[in-house]
């Protein structure tokens, strides 16, 4: 994923077993105009709770995401029953963080909108300026972080794509959960809270993925 700015990227959620999905749906959709590689990646913490009371998603979980880079003439298909597609592009600002020169194996997969309609470039600047600079520095072991937008403009409005070199995607995110705080003099601060939410945060789904195709 990290060698190239992907201006599109569409998404496949289900629960079908990533080999099953591999084989039944990959090669219909890389025949697709456009389509230039996939990849499909096993969901690693399948129903997670641990974000609730304080998110609680929207976006029902899946056990199974593939991901197709396209260029900017996709069209998305109409995704068969069990199966739901979503279409992002990506935003004029671009991702942040570095190039390892390693293949992308993991990722945590961030879907947000916005409480109106009017706060949605609001809430695009707290993330592209507060929120995503300071995890992008490889610290917590998150590479490349990209932000793209539904190109329906729906919920889930924004997609924030974090890769990782390793394949436990998983262990970066629980080191921004329980080590992260500390920079900012702990959960409690208004320093803290102001970097991890914003008045027009809501959160569609948080998860972590490894790779398997």
């Amino acid at each position: 994923m990290e060698d190239r700015v992907n201006p599109v990227l569409y998404l496949e959620l289900c629960d079908l077993d990533p080999d099953d999905y591999n084989a039944s749906r990959t090669p219909e959709v890389l025949r697709l105009p456009s389509i230039e590689r996939g990849s499909v990646w096993r969901n690693l913490h399948y129903q997670r709770k641990d974000f609730e009371p304080d998110f609680v998603f929207r976006v029902e979980d899946f056990r199974t995401l593939a991901v197709f880079e396209a260029g900017g003439d996709f069209r998305a298909p109409t995704a068969p029953d069990g199966i739901r597609g979503l279409h992002f592009l990506h935003t004029p600002r671009p991702g942040q963080g570095f190039l390892t020169g390693a293949p992308t194996l993991g990722l945590m997969l961030v879907l947000i909108s916005a409480r109106e309609a009017s706060g949605a470039q609001t809430l695009r600047d707290w993330a592209d300026f507060v929120h995503l600079p300071p995890l992008a520095t490889g610290e917590l072991g998150f590479s490349m972080i990209t932000p793209y937008r539904n190109a329906a403009n729906e919920e889930p409005l924004f997609m924030h794509f974090y890769e990782t070199v390793g394949r436990d995607a998983e262990a970066a995110l629980q080191a921004e959960v329980h080590d992260f705080p500390a920079r900012y003099g702990g959960v409690q601060t208004e320093a803290y809270r102001h970097w991890q939410v914003h008045d027009q945060l809501v959160v569609d789904y948080i998860n972590t993925f490894e790779r398997v195709i």
